[in-house]
């Protein structure tokens, strides 16, 4: 037993030892231990080195705002282990069996590191000077500055192995959402469980209770603290409430959505079988209670952060959670009422207390009686100044403080300093809805304002400081909460012994009579930021406290300023001269916490890393051989190989058969989007440049979709069902894309009108057949539609039946051969491939995939979005001006159409491109210039967007986006390449067919 360890004390288990290493050397620590609590017990204050100085750092906090004790933790042998986590907080990591635990940031130990000689240079690195030093030699930037930067860049090592461990996600939906257990959690969520209401209670620690575990001399109700715990927590499990431990709400969003990440199988000694590491939970709940009680606040003085200083109230927290006590010999420097509480419980576990230094000249008369019968040394308005000991506190400087001034002062010898320099409410989930804060002068802290969710605040998250204040507010908001919810709430009330209520002052920094330019008096402990840097940040012109924040990264370490924001805000207002809410306070950001990775992958590792959407044809393509590639979301045949082909082969052979008989081609892919109710048709003339008013019912058109400013967005056929009916289609990779715009234009533009938009892109199974047989193969299976070119001429849509399925049977061609797109529902889709392949066996149909229908289509010049066009493609410029409705008064986009810039000559149009020699295949996205003997740098004409080798025309074909390409038809122009410069030809981009009479048939 460690001569730390108080036995019997706190809620460790004092019969079940667990060993762990730290740094290779072997400890033993007890189960409900932290790694924290653990190494303190066992004398190891020194846990960690800063990231900037590397000055020697032990824990300062008792939880997961601890911005000092950061190590890596592995299951399986260090960082080269799968199982290892760098930057794990020592206060939260829960002690395991066999536990490997490494310090950070030190080279070659973490006692003798020799990255600690930026420290002795401490007045080169202050706030900014990245900003000054590597501004200058620039050629120093690749060869020097850069690489030392990426070196140095980071606490732990990042793991270099895969991860084995598996994580999980769920979603959940309940009344009532109370994010924290302690004292106004508890309570909270008994108040709304009795009213009936469906509740979930979560806390990031390993037990509920909160503060109350840290403070077993309160007594509730006539109760001791953690029997009236047990008490609450039973009660909650018989109401049927759901309590989740070590889970922390990392984010609260809107239409009060809260992100979970629950830790479930880190504080095992053994894994179980396929159980996952950590889930995130997705909750959507009717009312939330935050109850996260508040953060106590770090004092500012020079040495304030070497080994042994720590908050009282972590100190009191090891002892009476973890049966700890932090020292033999300590002094507490405090402006709060609350750190004398802290010093008595050390005093009657048999630490003894040097002196209780206080700020203030008047304290509470019970508490200074309460140190008298302990025989503990009271200093009131008095300073600490300076604090002694390399890799441990060993003595601190006080002084007395007379009308404002610091009087001569003397060391106390200390192997621990505990300070406490008042409270600050946790407000980071309510700052994440947008939810106001207002500065309260009294406290001296930002406080919940207005709500913009349906949110209660609760007990110390609030400013309300002492149990039986916490447990009341408590009652309160989850009465309220419940009330919102429209039930009926329950009048009840808790009465407290021994209550630890309190109050403060607050310090930016304690008085010295030191030189201020040479104080180490830190502010952000894990950046190494001090009250100086803020003071020099202001001087040089930062004055919003975000650009402080930037200069100095003060509050960007991973505790995300938990520990430094106010004290940092409150040195800066007083350098700007003004008051804090004037000069603001930095923006709080999901996560509350760090959080790996794996938590927001969730499932999505691997073979399920992204979702692969198949088609209903899928399985049959992959049993014929086909080759596939990623296309947006989805699985898609590329081209089916015969035996000895390579893809090039095949895809020949595809356009061919095509060509020649008939192909098939599974274009379930596409966007399809129903637009309907009695305004359809002036939403689409709205939406797309095409007018669709006189489009008859059973007719198709090409429709072609812009943005606000002008440029190609979307295109695809849209035929007309009924004059309140469309059927759009759009690229595979744009249905969500257009359906969202579809839907922000109607919500926030167009409300007046009466639409309805539908996503059918998985409702339907689409296959299309394109080539001269294609009505012989199809004609067959069709009921209740004349198939004859009269009857249903291209582009036309008619609603039959196909192979016995009901059908949406489209007249159109993307290949330029007649052409058919037959829409059945998915769930038939592969029915009718079958049929049509049987019925097609006797003209040799032919499957083909999405290489060939690439050629096919650039064969008749017809463009693909975002291949042939870049985001600065204006129709015009892609031979698409005559889709546009001359007679149209209004659509999107159409008023940047008479921008003078795309009306300007010279702007980049869509050509044919025909190389000198056939057998060349231009690269795609191969610069284009007139000369290539210019001078250099070359001026680039424009690009190749489309490049194939065509077997129809026995030759290689492209297209290109040139400045002014239509004036330079004929003209020769230059490719350069890897294997030299190729000349090609500016022709037309319909290649085949030009007049367009195969596709009429």
């Amino acid at each position: 037993m460690s001569r730390f360890r108080v036995q019997g004390k706190g809620r460790v288990r004092h019969d079940a030892p667990v060993g762990f290493t730290f740094d290779g050397r072997a400890y033993d620590g007890l189960r409900g231990d932290t790694v924290a609590s653990a190494l303190l017990a066992n004398g190891v204050h020194l846990m960690g080195r800063s990231f900037k100085y590397h000055r020697p750092r032990g824990p300062v906090c008792a939880g997961t705002e601890e911005p000092n004790a950061l190590v890596g933790t592995s299951r399986d042998g260090g960082a080269k282990g799968g199982r290892f986590e760098p930057n794990t907080r020592a206060t939260a990591q829960e002690l395991r069996q066999g536990l490997t635990v490494e310090s950070q940031n030190r080279l070659p130990s973490l006692k003798f590191d020799v990255g600690a000689v930026n420290d002795r240079l401490y007045m080169l690195f202050s706030a900014g000077f990245y900003y000054k030093t590597f501004m200058w030699p620039r050629s120093f930037w690749d060869r020097v500055y850069e690489p030392v930067i990426r070196a140095a860049a980071g606490l732990g090592k990042a793991p270099d192995t895969v991860d084995p461990d598996r994580y999980a996600s769920r979603y959940l939906h309940t009344d009532v959402l109370v994010v924290g257990a302690g004292p106004a959690g508890l309570t909270a969520a008994l108040a709304a469980a009795r009213s009936g209401a469906e509740v979930t209670l979560v806390d990031e620690h390993a037990e509920m209770g909160g503060a109350l575990l840290s403070d077993p001399g309160v007594g509730i109700d006539g109760m001791p603290a953690w029997d009236w715990i047990a008490a609450q927590l039973d009660e909650l499990d018989r109401l049927g409430v759901r309590r989740m431990t070590r889970t922390t709400a990392i984010g609260y969003y809107h239409q009060n959505m809260v992100g979970l990440c629950e830790r479930l199988t880190d504080h095992l000694d053994t894994l179980p079988d396929d159980a996952p590491r950590e889930r995130m939970w997705r909750v959507r709940a009717g009312h939330v209670v935050l109850a996260q009680g508040a953060l106590e606040k770090p004092l500012v003085f020079d040495g304030n952060d070497r080994p042994g200083v720590m908050l009282a109230g972590a100190a009191q927290t090891y002892l009476n959670r973890y049966g700890v006590r932090v020292g033999d010999l300590a002094v507490v420097v405090t402006s709060h009422d609350s750190a004398w509480h802290a010093a008595f419980d050390l005093a009657d576990a048999g630490t003894r207390i040097a002196a209780i230094v206080d700020t203030r000249a008047s304290v509470r008369a019970d508490l200074t009686e309460a140190a008298a019968r302990r025989g503990i040394r009271v200093l009131a308005s008095h300073t600490v100044t300076a604090t002694w000991g390399r890799l441990r506190v060993k003595s601190v400087r006080v002084a007395p403080v007379r009308d404002g001034k610091v009087q001569g002062g003397y060391r106390i010898d200390c192997d621990c300093l505990l300070m406490c320099g008042g409270w600050t409410p946790s407000l980071h989930l309510f700052s994440h809805t947008k939810g106001t804060l207002r500065w309260d002068d009294v406290q001296q802290a930002f406080l919940p304002d207005r709500s913009v969710e349906a949110c209660q605040i609760a007990g110390a998250g609030r400013g309300l400081w002492g149990y039986e204040a916490a447990l009341r507010d408590g009652i309160a908001a989850g009465n309220a909460a419940a009330e919102a919810l429209g039930r009926d709430a329950q009048d009840s009330a808790v009465l407290v012994a021994n209550d630890r209520t309190g109050s403060g002052v607050s310090h930016k920094e304690l008085p010295t009579d030191g030189d201020p330019n040479r104080a180490r008096a830190f502010v952000d402990f894990q950046n190494d930021v001090t009250a100086k840097d803020i003071r020099l940040a202001v001087r040089e012109g930062m004055r919003s406290i975000e650009h402080v924040k930037r200069y100095t990264t003060n509050g960007m370490a991973t505790d995300q300023g938990k520990m430094s924001n106010v004290n940092g805000l409150m040195i800066a207002s007083d350098a700007v001269g003004k008051a804090p809410p004037q000069v603001g306070l930095t923006t709080f950001r999901p996560p509350y916490t760090p959080t790996t990775f794996g938590t927001f992958a969730g499932y999505h590792r691997g073979g399920q890393f992204e979702v692969t959407r198949k088609t209903p044809i899928d399985a049959w393509a992959e049993a014929h051989g086909a080759a596939f590639e990623p296309v947006s979301l989805w699985r898609r045949a590329w081209y089916f190989p015969q035996a000895g082909e390579d893809m090039h082969a095949a895809v020949a052979r595809e356009c061919l058969a095509t060509r020649r008989s008939v192909g098939i081609f599974d274009a379930s892919t596409l966007g399809k989007i129903e637009v309907s109710g009695p305004d359809a048709v002036e939403f689409m003339n709205r939406m797309y440049t095409n007018p669709w008013t006189k489009l008859g019912i059973g007719r198709c058109r090409y429709g072609v979709l812009l943005g606000e400013d002008g440029y190609i967005r979307d295109d695809g056929v849209i035929g007309r069902l009924r004059d309140d009916l469309f059927h759009v289609t759009t690229t595979t990779g744009g249905a969500a894309r257009v359906l969202a715009m579809m839907e922000d234009y109607l919500q926030t533009e167009w409300p007046d009108l009466d639409v309805w938009l539908t996503s059918t892109t998985e409702q339907w199974a689409t296959v299309a057949l394109n080539g001269p047989d294609a009505r012989k193969v199809l004609a067959p299976l069709v009921e209740g539609q004349d198939m004859s070119a009269e009857a249903l001429p291209h582009m036309s849509v008619a609603e039959c039946t196909v192979a016995g399925i009901p059908a949406r049977l489209f007249r159109l061609s993307f290949t330029g051969e007649l052409g058919f797109e037959i829409n059945v529902p998915a769930r038939h889709g592969l029915r009718l491939w079958e049929a049509l392949m049987q019925a097609g066996a006797d003209y040799d149909i032919c499957p083909y995939g999405t290489e060939t229908m690439h050629v096919l289509r650039a064969e008749k010049g017809f463009i693909i979005v975002g291949q042939d066009t870049d985001g600065t493609v204006a129709p015009d410029d892609a031979n698409l001006g005559w889709a546009i409705g001359k007679a149209k008064t209004d659509f999107v986009g159409m008023r940047s159409l008479r921008r003078p810039d795309l009306v300007a000559k010279g702007r980049k149009q869509l050509v044919g491109l025909l190389t000198e020699d056939g057998a060349v295949r231009l690269e795609e996205g191969a610069q284009i210039v007139a000369d290539p003997d210019q001078p250099k740098p070359m001026k680039m004409l424009g690009h190749v967007t489309s490049s194939y080798s065509s077997a129809t025309l026995g030759r290689s074909i492209a297209m290109a986006l040139i400045e002014g390409g239509r004036d330079m038809d004929g003209q020769i122009v230059h490719v350069p390449m890897p294997d030299g410069v190729h000349k090609a030809r500016i022709t037309s981009t319909n290649f085949y067919d030009p007049e367009g009479e195969r596709l009429k048939v």
